[in-house]
Order: structure tokens, then sequence, then C-alpha cells
């Protein structure tokens, strides 16, 4: 009965099949994420490596550390923290924009 309850309460987990998809599809992203070296991507680069970053992020923190199946509070401190990084990228690349800016 116990066996049950503690079954019950852990909810679902990934098979070993899903890790490895996921683990496929962080390859691909990452292998992206390397293909803006050598590849010019242009203005939309930094914003990809943006995008591709936040993706990442969550996979690996919804799954390998099981957010997804714990607590909402640990969730949304981590969301939490990544919104404030993303905001923290976003007002650097600003700074950085207008230091290049030319002045009149």
């Amino acid at each position: 009965m116990e066996d049950t309850e503690a079954d019950a309460s852990q909810g679902h987990h990934p098979t070993p099949r899903e890790y490895v998809n996921i683990a496929i599809m962080l390859a691909i992203l990452t292998a992206l994420e390397v293909s803006t070296y050598f590849v010019d991507f242009g203005r939309i680069a930094i914003p990809l490596l943006i995008i591709l970053m936040t993706i990442k992020f969550i996979m690996v923190a919804s799954f390998f550390m099981h957010l997804k199946f714990d607590s909402k509070l640990f969730g949304r401190m981590l969301y939490g923290g990544l919104i404030l990084a993303l905001g923290l990228y976003a007002v650097t690349l600003i700074i950085l924009f207008f230091e290049r800016a030319p002045s009149a």
C-alpha cells in the first residue's frame, strides 16, 4: 500500500528512450549554436543564440533536473532566474549597441 502511494506522488518520469531523444535534441541545438561561429548569421546571430540558450535551459531544467515533475515552486524560482538572466543579457546588448553608435 505504501509503495503505490509513493509511486503516485512521484509522478511520471521520463523513460530511458525519452532521455535519449532529449539528448539528441540537445545535441542538434548545440550543433546549431556552434555553427554560428562558422556560418555568418548576420544580425540574427545573437538573438538566435539567446533563443537556443533559453530552449536548452528549459529542456535541461525540466527533464534532467526533474523540475517538470517536482513542486511548482522550484520551477518558478528557476524560471525567475532565467527571466532575470535574459533581462541582463538584453540590457548588456542594448548598452553595447549604443556604445558603438556613431556620435553626432
